[in-house]
């Protein structure tokens, strides 16, 4: 068997067994949704549903579940939210959530798992844009239809939440150039054609779309996402090629 779909399958039963009827369903989102996982490259982004609150009981429980599956993943880890179906739809802005995981948490559950319950918890910005590629290209693992679960999120909610990842392209783009030099294209896709694309949708349609001086910076991103050769970024055209794509962005708001 593939070893991401044991891996899914495990996820899914434990949740089961952990939850019971309190499951209301599991979604998979990200790029393993959108044909482009990486095992090198890609974390694996999980939705987790629930018909009402859990006990503190409950999230250690899952907690430690999550973690022990997490060594099992791939290298970037498993990234994990549960949600309570109530604010899925009619969709709730900023998004309230019950309890979120991904491996930069990993050392605080493990130091401090009680102050990790206790205060896991709050509000999320990234999850209106985990919804709306759930809506539209996600995968239910288990549970509720996805059409039945969630909406539509709206097109300022959504533009929002991918903002927030964007705003500081200048910066971060030396810091992660694949990352943002990608995730720049689809923000702008998004915003021009209205399109919910990966990053390595998102880096195809930039070549299509975004002038040819930027080419080689957007190729050398994809060369990166889809193989083992390191990006190596020329600082100023990053910097000069983020600030182009914010100000094509922000014209189209």
């Amino acid at each position: 068997m593939d070893p991401l779909r044991q891996l899914l399958d495990q996820f899914v039963e434990q949740s089961r067994q952990i939850l019971g009827m309190n499951l209301a369903g599991v979604y998979l989102h990200g790029s393993a949704a959108m044909g482009c996982f990486r095992e090198e490259k890609s974390d694996i982004d999980l939705l987790v549903v629930v018909n009402r609150s859990l006990t503190d009981q409950e999230k250690w429980r899952y907690m430690d579940m999550v973690v022990g599956l997490n060594e099992h993943a791939p290298k970037k880890g498993i990234e994990m939210s549960i949600v309570k179906r109530s604010v899925c739809r009619p969709f709730v802005y900023p998004t309230p959530f019950e309890l979120h995981f991904s491996i930069m948490h990993l050392e605080w559950y493990r130091k401090d798992p009680h102050d990790y319950i206790e205060n896991m918890k709050g509000t999320d910005k990234d999850l209106a844009a985990h919804m709306m590629v759930i809506y539209h290209r996600g995968q239910c693992l288990y549970g509720g239809e996805i059409n039945d679960v969630f909406e539509e999120v709206s097109r300022e909610e959504y533009f929002n939440s991918i903002w927030h990842d964007i705003e500081n392209a200048r910066e971060d783009i030396i810091e992660n150039p694949v990352y943002m030099t990608l995730n720049l294209c689809r923000v702008l896709a998004y915003k021009k054609e209205g399109l919910i694309l990966s990053k390595q949708e998102g880096g195809r349609w930039g070549l299509k779309n975004v002038p040819e001086a930027y080419h080689m910076l957007i190729r050398q991103a994809l060369e990166d996402y889809t193989s083992v050769r390191p990006m190596k970024a020329d600082e100023r055209i990053a910097a000069e090629y983020a600030d182009y794509m914010l100000e094509q962005i922000e014209k189209t708001i």
